[in-house]
This record gives C-alpha cells, sequence and structure tokens, in this order.
C-alpha cells in the first residue's frame, strides 16, 4: 500500500498521504462537497455530496449526490453516476471489483459493478448517517458519526457483527480505512451532529487497534 487516500471536503483535493501523515501527491477534482473516497481498479472513487461548500462554485459541482470516477494521476474526471436511490452520499469502499456505496436516503449500503454501475445488492443499516465504509470479508465496517458508532455489518445480509464506540474525548468519526488488522478514521471537522461548529478533532487521523 502506498498510503491512505483522503479526500479534503472544502477543497475537493484529494491526497495521498503515509502512515505518519506526510503528503505523498495531491490531486486537484471535480467532485464537490466531498464526503468519502475510495481507491480501487485504478481509479480514485470521489463521493459528490452536492452542491460545494467553502470555495466557488463550479460548472462541473453536484447538484445532489453523485460518485465521480477520477485519474487519480491527473485528476480528470472520467464517469458520473448517480447515488443508488437519490440522495446524498458520506461512505464509498472499493472491494473485489465492486464498490460499497452509503445511500443515505434508503438508509442502506449498496453494492455495485463499478464497471457498468449495475446494483447487485443492499443491505440495511441500524443507524444513521452513515459514513466511511471499510471492507473486512465476510462484513464490512460502517461509521456512525452522530452516535460516534463504527458497525461491523455481515455483507450478505447486514446482521450486526460487531460494534466499536468512539469515546466523546477522541476526534469525531466520518472517513474509514482498514490496513493489518487495524481501522484508521479521520474527523471531518464538522460536529457534533453535523451542525457545522467546528471539531476539537479537526484534522486528526486516527487508528483504532483490534
Amino acid at each position: 500500500m502506498q498510503g491512505i487516500w483522503i479526500g479534503e471536503q472544502t477543497s475537493d483535493c484529494a491526497y495521498l498521504v503515509d502512515l505518519k501523515g506526510r503528503v505523498l501527491r495531491k490531486v486537484e477534482t471535480e467532485s464537490s462537497n466531498t464526503s468519502g473516497i475510495a481507491f480501487g481498479g485504478g481509479f480514485l472513487w470521489m463521493a459528490a455530496n452536492g452542491k460545494a461548500i467553502g470555495r466557488a462554485a463550479r460548472p462541473t459541482d453536484a447538484t445532489s449526490g453523485e460518485i465521480v470516477k477520477v485519474d487519480p494521476a491527473t485528476g480528470k474526471t472520467l464517469a458520473r453516476y448517480p447515488v443508488p436511490g437519490g440522495g446524498g452520499v458520506h461512505g464509498l469502499e472499493f472491494a473485489e471489483g465492486t464498490l460499497w456505496i452509503t445511500s443515505l436516503k434508503l438508509q442502506k449500503l449498496s453494492q455495485v459493478d463499478a464497471k457498468d454501475f449495475r446494483l447487485i445488492h443492499q443491505i440495511p443499516v441500524r443507524l444513521g448517517r452513515a459514513h466511511g465504509l471499510a471492507w473486512d470479508p465476510p462484513g464490512i465496517w460502517v461509521v456512525h458519526t452522530t452516535d460516534r458508532a463504527i458497525h461491523k455489518l455481515d455483507a450478505k445480509d447486514g446482521r450486526l457483527i460487531e460494534v466499536i464506540t468512539v469515546s466523546k474525548d477522541d476526534p469525531e468519526p466520518h472517513g474509514l480505512c482498514l490496513y493489518k488488522g487495524a481501522l484508521y478514521f479521520c474527523d471531518a471537522g464538522i460536529a457534533p451532529g453535523g451542525k457545522g461548529t467546528a471539531s476539537p478533532g479537526t484534522g486528526y487521523i486516527c487508528r483504532i487497534e483490534r
């Protein structure tokens, strides 16, 4: 693994950083209000959660939730796809040739074929405001930011396998990934409960040993 990709919500740039937080690459993208990122199949997948925040509007900005397929070397947009079920999107995960998506309007995780975005499967989530995802077969981890809970769900039926609770004294969990058995989450700096106030954990990436 080269590092961890991080999507910046206000600039909509993608950053590749190493496990010490050093920036290895910065890519400008045409995502907007980025609230989720994944890398797989040779591409970046950006969760454009609607109109941009914190920067001037661009003609390419999404008006609702979209998944933007991006060239990781140039930032060029290769394709755009709607969120299954419509509405917003906060989390993405690439796994085994497929893309998992938080379909917030449906309160489900949607699995699509990364080649043509054909819907393959859906499972329900148990709490609101689903964010980052991490593939950990036979399950998938999902962050529920407001509840500070990270659920591992059975990828077949959504059965709850495991729960991790993040302390109120720790940064607020948003994005998520799994590497060498440890979970990594980032604090997007919007807390508590997505109300727009600054989080004391803004900018931190945290590791959860399991």
